[in-house]
């Protein structure tokens, strides 16, 4: 199937009502049907269980608990280099670089506004104009938890609601404003480098996003909701660098903003560079 065919497809299909099939599938713990799941899901990924905390695919009660597994506690080292930025997931580089005139690179002939990757809060998107993104893509067959790139201090989480397209190259160098129209959490924490944005992507047949101090926080209402952390409205939260924050339940997305002259992406990664939770990708400037 070609690109174009794949996206007009995405149009067309009832994204919401197939992802929340999905969902329920992916959460179904019966024996049968979970285990099959899982197994085929191995074989035609090549998962690498010898990684997982708990290797044996049949102790997993659902797949949703499979996929989202915890890795043994030294197969992810967080560079421990104190400049250092590191890589908050496993997967590829979709792309990487600079914020320019506000808007942020997607795939050939596609940009988005930042503006509007934050939920349309201008005053929020000034503080990363010219700055520097990373984007993320994690594949099916990847460790799907999403780790903290800096040590910082969750000044406030906006839920989106919006499309579920597919995130993969196909469907990013199809789709106008891909990352900006899909549904999103938008996580924004005060680091020792100013402002840090971590924003989980979801996407089609993505099941669920959750995040370590609010669990699940989609499939999301249909309207915008920020809650403000450190305030009367939420108790503060500190996670350290290459923490855990939260999750996909099936694959996506995530997205990494900093401010102007914060932090300098080591040139090693690129588009398509593959990636690893904890390894380093830049360096705080200054």
């Amino acid at each position: 199937m070609n690109d174009k065919l794949f996206t007009s497809l995405q149009y067309l299909v009832p994204q919401h009502a197939l992802s929340r099939l999905a969902g329920k599938l992916a959460n179904c713990r019966n024996q049968t049907v979970k285990s099959t799941f899982i197994n085929w899901f191995i074989k035609r990924y090549h998962v690498d269980m010898s990684q997982a905390l708990d290797g044996d695919p049949a102790s997993y009660a659902c797949f949703n608990d499979f996929f989202t597994r915890a890795l043994k506690a030294d197969a992810r080292p967080i560079d421990g280099t104190g400049s250092s930025v590191v890589c908050p997931a496993d997967g590829a580089i979709s792309q990487v670089g600079s914020i320019e005139e506000g808007r942020i690179f997607q795939a050939k002939g596609q940009l988005y506004s930042a503006c509007e990757l934050l939920g349309g809060d201008e005053a929020l998107a000034a503080e990363f104009a010219d700055g520097s993104f990373a984007t993320v893509y994690l594949s099916p067959k990847d460790y799907h938890r999403v780790h903290m790139p800096l040590t910082g201090r969750l000044r406030q989480m906006t839920v989106i609601p919006g499309d579920l397209f597919s995130v993969n190259t196909a469907t990013a160098r199809e789709v106008p404003r891909l990352f900006a129209r899909n549904e999103r959490a938008v996580c924004i924490f005060d680091t020792e480098a100013g402002p840090m944005a971590v924003v989980l992507v979801g996407a089609m047949i993505v099941a669920g996003i959750e995040t370590v101090w609010a669990g699940e926080v989609a499939p999301f209402k249909r309207r915008v909701v920020t809650t403000h952390y450190g305030a009367a409205q939420a108790a503060p939260i500190t996670l350290e660098k290459g923490a855990e924050m939260g999750r996909f339940k099936l694959g996506s997305t995530a997205i990494v903003l900093f401010g102007k002259d914060k932090v300098r992406w080591d040139e090693a990664f690129k588009a398509e560079s593959a990636t690893r939770m904890g390894e380093a990708m830049g360096e705080t400037v200054g």
